[in-house]
């Protein structure tokens, strides 16, 4: 549900329960390696072009991407890591359009399961303004949301 907190910002949440423990599925999250089996983008462009850089997995590891025009180019960084329970990601998009949001995956385990929140927020840009005139950040974004965390959830549990 969009929890927009300003007519300034933004916030997009989904969250779903995944069979594994909170370990299995933060090291899905904190590996960019990983992203490829599950990242709801992945698979939109045969030629996307992926860069990592900076440790394996955890704070300073880097991801990098630039293809077609639904793909678009941009960067994510792990910013901070508290395994297993939460991972935070600088996310910053050169093209089509400029944004700079933070995406942040928090966990909680449960009997035999882990419930998994993943947020994103970020300022509303001249950009994104325009574009809720057509679809706001909540639909625009939490399909895709709802598409990665059912495909985390198939991959992990596989």
């Amino acid at each position: 549900m969009d929890a927009t907190t300003d007519r300034a910002t933004f916030r997009v949440e989904r969250a779903a329960t995944i069979a594994a423990p909170p370990e299995r599925v933060f090291a899905a999250l904190a590996d960019f390696h990983e992203w490829v089996h599950w990242s709801p983008w992945e698979g939109i462009d045969a030629n996307l072009q992926r860069t990592y850089t900076g440790p394996a997995a955890g704070v300073g590891a880097m991801y990098a991407w630039q293809g077609n025009r639904k793909v678009g180019a941009g960067s994510m960084e792990i910013i901070d890591a508290d395994a297993p329970s939460n991972l935070g990601i600088d996310l910053r998009f050169l093209k089509p359009f400029k944004a700079h949001n933070t995406t942040r995956f928090a966990l909680r385990g449960v009997v035999d399961a882990t419930e998994v929140t993943w947020t994103m927020t970020g300022p509303k840009t001249l950009m994104s303004r325009i574009m809720g005139i057509f679809m706001s950040m909540e639909k625009f974004v939490g399909r895709d949301f709802e598409k990665g965390l059912a495909q985390l959830k198939a991959h992990v549990e596989s």
